[in-house]
């Protein structure tokens, strides 16, 4: 069952908007081959903000994802793509289908 979740949102630079959506598309490999990671969305609203939505059956699986390759390269790369650091929140999840 789940019951944590990760919600980052990213808000890119001024011209590396598809940078940005190109980086979260070449991700989704990498979060298919986590274990612990339950459900991984990446998503575009406007122009440019983007973000990551995850889902976890455990704790566990929420801190290997945070300590992962995703994580890794984000932090690699936010200054050459985002504007501003990004926001990443830790969320309990109260009720899913």
């Amino acid at each position: 069952m789940i019951q944590v979740a990760l919600l980052a949102r990213l808000e890119a630079k001024p011209g590396m908007e598809q940078e940005v959506a190109n980086f979260l598309k070449s991700a989704l490999p990498l979060a298919q081959s986590e274990p612990g990671t339950v459900t991984w969305y990446a998503w575009q609203i406007g122009e440019s903000t983007f973000g990551i939505f995850d889902t976890f059956e455990a704790e566990e699986g929420r801190e290997a994802h945070l300590s992962g390759p995703i994580a890794a390269a984000l932090m690699a790369n936010a200054d050459r793509l985002l504007a501003s650091p990004p926001v990443i929140e830790k969320l309990t999840v109260l009720a899913a289908k």
